[in-house]
């Protein structure tokens, strides 16, 4: 018996339409009006704000970009007692910031049962890009955690970990984290191949 095999279809950048199917809301449709996009069901844990800008290789605002976000709750566990632990934001089309409410999650446990440091993990949607990105976000509260981190300790290098890692904002009423991410160039966000 022959098996036919067929061919993957190529990959296609997000477009101009990637709003209009996934954040309807965001291209001015008020279409799927109860989706919550941000997470929700979160019980205790520390209330935080992650907020930052996404950036080109030329160093320009990315204003039409998608972000979506999967992480444990403050416990360190997924789909716990109604909280997806997922939450989509989409870039202001003016200033370029995009903006999740959540909880610090807890600490998880890596493959072998090291703990690995509190952290999110983030998927960026732009038009250009081919296949999504995938990194993450790390706290910068949480040294003693990161320095341990099975993960953090692959990436080569302090500057290139440092990509990875969200400031936390004393200026800001909320405890609130800056995450910029730069697709590529010169201080270039470590992205993993997922």
């Amino acid at each position: 018996m022959t098996v036919k095999t067929l061919k993957e279809t190529p990959s296609q950048t997000a477009g101009p339409y990637v709003h209009i199917g996934t954040v309807p809301a965001a291209a001015g449709l008020q279409v799927r009006t109860q989706e919550k996009l941000n997470i929700t069901g979160l019980k205790g844990g520390e209330a935080i704000v992650i907020e930052g800008c996404i950036r080109d290789g030329s160093g320009e605002l990315v204003r039409d970009a998608m972000l979506e976000i999967w992480q444990a709750d403050a416990k360190g566990r997924f789909d716990a007692g109604g909280h997806s632990g997922w939450a989509r934001a989409v870039t202001d089309f003016k200033t370029g910031l995009y903006r999740f409410e959540t909880v610090k999650p807890g600490p998880i446990q890596w493959r072998d049962g090291r703990p690995q440091a509190p952290h999110i993990t983030a998927v960026i949607f732009a038009r250009g890009i081919n296949i999504h990105l995938h990194t993450r976000i790390y706290f910068d509260d949480e040294s003693a955690a990161n320095e341990a981190d099975p993960v953090l300790k692959q990436v080569p290098g302090e500057a290139m970990r440092q990509t990875l890692i969200a400031r936390r904002d004393a200026a800001a009423k909320a405890t609130t984290y800056r995450f910029d991410i730069v697709l590529q160039g010169e201080d270039e966000t470590v992205f993993f191949d997922i």
